[in-house]
């Protein structure tokens, strides 16, 4: 699915760029990724998947913020994401890991599927992930970006 699809359908909706809520959505991303290690010190590794996953989404939504979208489905984060891997913005690497976060995000949720070892893997992934959307919500060359316009 393209952007302007995604836009169309409702997947995704233009707001006004607000730095409040790109910070609210960095912290929120931070606070996932903490209580994703602590449980896994405390053997909960089924948390432990579901909280990286959500610290990659916020940290994820954090950037669609900065770029004036919305998200109303979790998949158009991974849209937004691949569009800017296209153009050049955004190493493919972060759109495979924000895919195989929410394939074991989901797996744990719903198939009870989870070990330690995805669970430490996807806390790795959570935490560069987190510094890559960082860095590229203050990137000034992501703010001329109308992949989507």
């Amino acid at each position: 699915m393209e952007i302007k699809e995604l836009l169309k359908k409702g997947y995704l909706s233009k707001i006004p760029v607000d730095k409040e809520l790109i910070k609210k959505e960095l912290d929120e991303a931070k606070y996932d990724l903490e209580r994703a290690k602590a449980a896994i010190e405390e053997n909960d590794f089924k948390w432990a998947i579901i909280k990286a996953y959500y610290a990659m989404f916020h940290s994820a939504r954090a950037l669609l913020f900065s770029l004036g979208l919305k998200e109303r489905r979790h998949f158009a984060v991974a849209v937004v994401l691949e569009k800017l891997n296209k153009d050049g913005k955004l190493e493919s690497k972060y759109v495979n890991d924000f895919r195989a976060a929410m394939a074991c995000r989901e797996d744990a949720d719903y198939r009870y599927v989870y070990s330690v070892e995805t669970a430490s893997y996807i806390v790795e992934l959570a935490e560069e992930f987190l510094s890559r959307m960082k860095k590229l919500i203050r990137s000034k060359n992501i703010r001329n970006w109308l992949g989507f316009r």
